[in-house]
């Protein structure tokens, strides 16, 4: 029996469903790929699950480093803190082999091997690197995080005779080791490793930057408390100052774990600056990497000027600590060493070591809150460039599905938009299209171009505005043809096409860096658009000759295409006309003084002929 063309139809989208159920159901790869379903189908499935399993895999991981920073805050004794910090960053990166290595306090600039778990050499755990050898030693000597995917072959590193029979004796080939760091100084390292090779992706050094970011605090914390625990029961006569010590620790832990337990409940920025301000008793800003402000406790606006922000986040990044700038402090917010923003403290000119401390703490949480806020910003910027692809690709396919996602992302593809297609050299797609986000309802990367939705009503006013704006935070010309406003799927994926078409127009008219609408391009926008309006184009050309003539019975119109029909011969135009070459002179300076004195080089006089040809076509 032969199937129809309907019965195949009904197949393939029996089998959709089933993909969509399965997904729906949190199916593993396995099952979607025995579903019967042909391969565009099951790949677009499978890539779905991917996708939804990377999601998990990065909250599974961010959790993973909440409830460890937790964990690590409850912890006193240094040898428990020391275990269960190689513990958790082997089960974070699930590495083979975890270690950790502290500075020795002799002048060498040596570290050794301190906690290990997974290894099984004698040798490995016993291991002493020299200042600058192998990979730990260059992490402690540079403050800085390396990744090597073979490290006995990666001519990097200053290989000696010890390090490199430890590492073969425990079978090691990928490490990456990032620096335990309080403030400028590097107390040791952490290192993940695997016995085979593999590559530590950008992610996952962030990931282990952030948890010993944790773990120095957590060792400074067990230290300070044992190094007074020892000085308590040394020195009696000192129990006045060793207990406003241990308060000032216990005022920090409580800090510490107040702000983890904020971010662990999903508080914003706001709510950690309003905590961090109430703690430290002033004023709390925090911005991101931009100096865009994310948050802010009360009212009062911190006044320090952009250079010196710069000037002391410069400062802070350099020397792993808070810096005083007039009478603010300004902190780094870093994942490693990716600078994630800045917080800033006004109100307190003087402040002590121990609220130093604090405020530094706080900008590790902070870090915590802003990795966790981007992860939730790539995904939910994944799903609305997912829409954007969408609709412009094959807006006829599903619209009722195109409006149902749009109004679950908040944006109501029903109602007018205007569509604007970016273009900038020397910038990536991705950076354009998020500063775009912020001045859009919808916005992505769709065909190789970066294209915004945005409520608006005049199209080539807010190209022009988005020209500007965009080339002053990036610093290069930004080019913007604007469409609309349309309203729908069909018409807002025209409204694309035609976009695209103005941004090309105005590359080739050698207008790179400006914005504009097709009406704004003159007889070119009207050999563009989609949407011809004959009549506004010869208002515009020839609105003031027309007026004119209209308020004074004076026949400059006809004085204007009987010059141009004799090709700008006066004498003949005068025949033409029938009055004096002077009085054909006369009219032409009034047309001048109305149109402006370039109306006839070659562009303006083309699209003036092109507009008295259609006025006369249209009667």
């Amino acid at each position: 029996m032969i199937e129809t063309g309907s019965e195949h139809e009904a197949e393939g989208e029996a089998a959709a469903r089933r993909l969509l159920e399965l997904l729906s159901a949190g199916a593993s790869s396995e099952e979607l790929a025995r579903v019967p379903a042909d391969s565009a189908t099951r790949q677009l499935a499978m890539h779905i699950r991917r996708t939804l399993d990377a999601h998990s895999r990065r909250e599974a991981e961010l959790t993973a480093l909440f409830d460890t920073a937790s964990d690590l805050a409850r912890l006193r004794d240094l040898d428990a803190v020391l275990r269960s910090i190689v513990r958790r960053a082997r089960m974070l990166l699930r590495a083979d082999v975890s270690y950790l290595t502290l500075n020795d306090h002799s002048d060498d600039g040596s570290t050794y091997m301190r906690v290990t778990d997974g290894s099984a050499s004698a040798i490995f755990q016993q291991l002493r690197l020299g200042a600058g050898e192998g990979l730990g030693g260059l992490v402690a000597q540079t403050k800085r995080p390396y990744a090597t995917r073979d490290y006995p072959n990666d001519e990097r590193f200053v290989h000696t005779g010890p390090i490199d029979r430890a590492v073969n004796d425990e079978g090691l080939i990928a490490i990456l080791g990032v620096p335990l760091s309080l403030g400028e100084r590097v107390i040791g390292v952490l290192f993940a490793s695997e016995r085979r090779p593999r590559s530590f992706s950008p992610d996952e050094v962030a990931l282990l930057s952030s948890f010993a970011d944790h773990a120095a605090i957590a060792i400074d914390n067990a230290r300070l408390i044992e190094e007074s625990a020892a000085a308590l029961a040394e020195l009696g006569a000192a129990n006045a100052t060793i207990k406003a010590h241990h308060e000032s620790l216990a005022r920090a832990q409580e800090a510490h774990d107040r702000l983890t337990e904020l971010v662990l409940g999903g508080a914003d920025v706001a709510e950690v600056a309003e905590a961090v301000a109430s703690m430290l008793g002033g004023d709390i800003v925090v911005r991101d990497a931009e100096a865009t402000e994310l948050g802010r406790s009360g009212a009062a606006r911190p006044r320090m000027s952009a250079r010196a922000l710069n000037r002391a986040l410069s400062a802070s990044r350099s020397a792993g600590k808070a810096i005083a700038e007039g009478d603010a402090w300004v902190c780094a917010v870093m994942a490693g060493p990716e600078l994630l923003g800045s917080i800033t403290l006004t109100g307190r000119p003087d402040l002590d070591d121990a609220d130093r401390r604090l405020f530094e703490r706080a900008s590790v949480v902070t870090a915590l809150l802003l990795l966790l806020r981007r992860s939730a910003a790539e995904a939910e910027d994944k799903v609305r460039g997912e829409l954007m692809a969408d609709l412009l690709n094959a807006p006829e396919r599903d619209p009722a599905t195109l409006l149902d996602r749009g109004r679950r992302l908040g944006v109501d593809l029903t109602a007018p938009h205007v569509v604007l297609t970016l273009h900038a050299d020397g910038v990536s797609r991705a950076r354009l299209a998020s500063l775009a986000a912020r001045r859009a309802v919808l916005a992505g990367v769709y065909s190789e171009q970066v294209v915004m939705l945005a409520e608006a009503t005049d199209p080539g006013e807010l190209a022009r505005k988005t020209a500007a704006e965009l080339k002053a935070l990036l610093g290069c010309p930004v080019t913007v043809g604007a469409v609309g406003p349309a309203a729908g799927p069909a018409d807002l994926a025209k409204a694309y096409e035609e976009s695209v078409r103005c941004v090309r127009a105005l590359l080739a008219l050698g207008r790179a860096g400006h914005g504009a609408a097709p009406p704004d391009l003159g007889f070119v926008g009207l050999v563009l658009s989609d949407r011809t309006d004959v009549a506004s184009f010869v208002r515009n050309t020839l609105g003031p000759v027309l007026d004119y003539d209209a308020a004074r019975g004076t026949e400059l119109l006809r004085t204007l295409r009987a010059y141009f029909a004799c090709g700008g011969n006066l004498t003949r135009a005068k025949d033409e006309l029938h009055v004096h070459v002077n009085t054909v002179a006369q009219r032409l300076d009034r047309i001048a003084s109305l149109l402006g004195a370039d109306w006839q080089q070659p562009d303006r006089a083309l699209e003036l002929q092109l507009a008295l040809r259609l006025h006369t076509l249209s009667g």
